[in-house]
């Protein structure tokens, strides 16, 4: 038996995606700048994946540009974004809850002269309207935030910060990093607001190695990568073509479904929930918000050795961000919790392929390991 429940971390790539992969692979294979017949193959499948990546995003194509992953995207409008607008100002609004791709490419700006104000979490690991009200200032020139804590499943209003932005008549750039936004939480691009979002491939069921940054026309930065001239000259480099028709087959098929996917992600969380805590009292529920991620502490228990024993069980989970490898989570530690809640804490995270059984293997391992464990 497996039972993955580290969809957060990544998903399986779906059937779809990888038959369109392989066909490009074995059969478009052409380069897409150039001007035969395959590179004429190989440009259609380039413009149709970046209108099924744009209607998925609700804007137009060509204000999506293909990166390698979603952190290339965040340090890509992070970066470009700051130094399009030092001449207005040097002082960025974040949160001390971000992504390791947002945290250390803001611990460089600050080391070429940016000012970071990192602002403090609610207790589910979003960051309200308020507080980046409070934060703002005339010289403020860009806004971070993440629109779904990897971690927590927080839910931050981008779009009440982007209405709060304009109504101060703020020069800020507001960029978000929506990776795990996209496609579990219902948004457009022109209703969202914001001026740059970073979006992931491998998180919606495509392949790893793949992202996108949506730029809303009229924002002007500068490219990242220098050569040739690739997604409007914006990126240069021949695009990963399997990836990105991965990616759009991927879009396209979880906007189809996404209404119903994420209503049954939300009803496997809350089945989850009220298992767990019927099951051990002393479960502690971190965050919410989003329908896919579920973060739960055992205090007085290890995280590691919770998921040794759920591994032996063919139950897979994690203890915070795959990208962060030892060390407490810096969110946890921002949200306030005592030391033994944070070490006992485990991220559940759901795709629209778990099903009850699923679920109902989690709770049973759980509760083993806790009977168990409490007997050692």
């Amino acid at each position: 038996m497996e039972v993955y429940l580290d969809n957060a971390a990544t998903t399986m790539v779906c059937t779809e995606a990888a038959d369109i992969a392989y066909k490009v692979m074995t059969g478009l294979y052409g380069n897409p700048s150039s001007t035969h017949t395959k590179g004429r193959e190989a440009k259609a499948v380039l413009d149709r994946a970046r209108r099924q990546v744009a209607d998925a995003l609700g804007c137009v194509p060509n204000e999506v540009f293909f990166t390698s992953c979603g952190s290339e995207s965040d340090n890509w409008a992070i970066t470009k974004g700051a130094e399009s607008m030092m001449r207005k100002g040097r002082h960025i609004i974040s949160s001390a809850v971000e992504h390791d791709a947002v945290r250390k490419t803001l611990g460089e700006l600050e080391k070429r002269g940016f000012e970071v104000s990192l602002l403090e979490p609610e207790p589910d690991g979003s960051v309200s309207v308020s507080a980046v009200e409070k934060a703002l200032r005339e010289d403020t020139v860009l806004v971070t935030l993440m629109m779904v804590n990897n971690e927590t499943g927080g839910v931050t209003d981008i779009a009440g910060i982007a209405r709060m932005l304009r109504a101060r008549k703020s020069q800020a750039l507001l960029h978000t990093d929506a990776v795990q936004g996209f496609m579990k939480l219902p948004f457009s691009a022109k209703t969202l607001g914001a001026d740059m979002i970073s979006i992931s491939g491998h998180k919606i069921h495509a392949p790893k190695g793949i992202g996108a940054l949506y730029i809303k026309t009229g924002v002007k930065i500068k490219p990242f990568i220098l050569g040739g001239s690739q997604e409007a000259g914006m990126r240069a480099g021949t695009e990963a073509m399997p990836q990105i028709a991965a990616f759009g087959a991927a879009c396209e098929i979880a906007r189809a479904g996404m209404k119903l996917n994420c209503e049954k992600m939300a009803n496997l969380r809350q089945s989850a929930v009220e298992r767990l805590c019927a099951d051990m009292p002393e479960v502690r529920v971190i965050g919410g918000g989003a329908p896919h991620i579920l973060s739960v502490s055992l205090p007085g228990w290890r995280s590691e050795v919770i998921m040794n024993f759920l591994e032996a069980k063919g139950v897979y989970v994690s203890r915070s961000s795959a990208c962060k490898k030892g060390g407490r989570s810096h969110v946890l530690e921002a949200l306030g919790l005592p030391p033994e809640v944070i070490d006992g804490t485990v991220r559940i995270s759901f795709s629209r392929f778990t099903t009850q059984s699923d679920i109902d293997a989690l709770c049973a391992a759980l509760k083993e390991a806790h009977d168990t464990l409490a007997h050692r």
